[in-house]
């Protein structure tokens, strides 16, 4: 018998974060799945340029994921040229192979519009990308239509999607959209906006889902 740990999950924060400013932000979470499952998160590649809106209390550059225009992201924003995903995909993959082994992956907004697109690379087989499940808040799909290939088919990875009713940065809608997009999703609703809920409703929540994975199952 393996030695039993938690769960480790590789967590991708949102746009104009980093990842100082989402361990920040998970203090609760990571309060409420300790002994069961911990975050290691990791910085987007792409710093956003100068004159970008900066995070007013964050001595670190703010970064993002993708760009759906030149140094800018809008996730309804259907962009004809977006940049930066290649980057961004190798940078999961080699924290993946560098900080491993991780069981899945936690994603906030457009971090977890990047997880699902990695889930949606795992399902066909791709070698980098060992994580057995995913856990997306606040997340959407991409309407870049150069991201479509990763919707066409549906995505055969257990998720957990968090929903925010009152999320006026990813509105619900986009978020239960992204679901649809996947296999047998679990959808959690709460009536908050923009942010990792871990109230006693959402952990009990994310507690039930991570009881269905064992350390060690993606790899």
């Amino acid at each position: 018998m393996a030695e039993a740990r938690p769960l480790r999950l590789l967590a991708l924060h949102g746009y104009r974060q980093s990842a100082r400013r989402l361990r920040q932000r998970t203090g609760a979470l990571r309060k409420a799945l300790r002994g069961r499952a911990e975050l290691v998160a990791i910085d987007a590649p792409h710093p956003l340029p100068a004159g970008a809106e900066d995070d007013p209390d964050g001595d670190d550059p703010p970064r993002g994921w993708w760009f759906s225009g030149p140094g800018t992201f809008e996730a309804g924003e259907a962009a004809a040229a977006p940049a930066g995903l290649e980057e961004s995909l190798s940078t999961v993959a080699a924290a993946l192979a560098e900080h491993g082994p991780f069981d899945g992956l936690l994603g906030f907004s457009q971090g977890a519009a990047l997880a699902a697109m990695v889930c949606a690379l795992r399902a066909r087989g791709d070698p980098r990308f060992p994580v057995a499940f995913a856990v997306l808040v606040a997340g959407f799909a991409s309407r870049a239509p150069a991201h479509g290939h990763f919707y066409r088919e549906p995505i055969a990875l257990p998720t957990l999607h968090i929903v925010g009713d009152t999320d006026a940065v990813i509105a619900a809608p986009l978020s239960r959209e992204l679901a649809q997009c996947f296999v047998e999703p679990v959808v959690l609703t709460h009536p908050g906006g923009h942010f990792i809920p871990a109230a006693a409703a959402q952990k009990k929540a994310y507690l039930e889902f991570l009881e269905r994975f064992c350390p060690g199952q993606g790899q």
